[in-house]
């Protein structure tokens, strides 16, 4: 059966691949909303207008919105069906996304009602790249102590489990 740890990890990477491939489609396209997808080039727009040096950079709200949601689509893909190491890094650049997209809202100085679901989202990431970067849990090993010829469990082990009884 599955760890609790792997549980956690495959639901939250399954979840956020979800949400981010979802995100993502909306800047990509009005197929899934209209409203949605009018809003996204609304405050891309207004996120270029705050960073002038995005312009001067040749970086148009059009450019910003398309990269920022494709780069959504592909991680969330990577999230939500690769197995091992990628998904680290793909949990790890929505990270850094989800920080440069709440910097655009403090920019524009936009309420937390509009950017709340980043920082919950923000929070989500970063515990699952904390959960998945800990170590597994390994059983202890069973140690022999032979006295007088004779072996014998550590006393640490020899004492029963919390909540069970040792039976001879």
């Amino acid at each position: 059966m599955a760890s609790p740890r792997t549980i956690t990890i495959v639901a939250l990477s399954v979840a956020l691949g979800l949400f981010f491939v979802f995100m993502g489609t909306i800047k990509l396209t009005p197929r899934l909303s209209r409203d949605a997808y009018n809003e996204m080039k609304r405050a891309y727009k207004s996120y270029v207008r705050a960073l002038p040096m995005l312009k001067k950079m040749g970086v148009s709200s059009i450019l910003l919105r398309k990269s920022i949601g494709a780069l959504e689509v592909a991680c969330g893909i990577v999230m939500t069906l690769v197995p091992g190491r990628p998904k680290d890094v793909a949990n790890f650049l929505l990270l850094l996304l989800v920080l440069a997209v709440l910097f655009f809202h403090q920019l524009v100085g936009d309420p937390l009602k509009r950017y709340a679901h980043a920082l919950v989202f923000g929070i989500l990431l970063t515990c699952r790249l904390l959960i998945a970067r800990q170590p597994e849990e390994q059983p202890p090993e069973k140690r022999i102590l032979s006295v007088n010829g004779e072996e014998q469990p550590l006393i640490n082990e020899a004492a029963p489990e919390k909540g069970k009884m040792k039976v001879s």
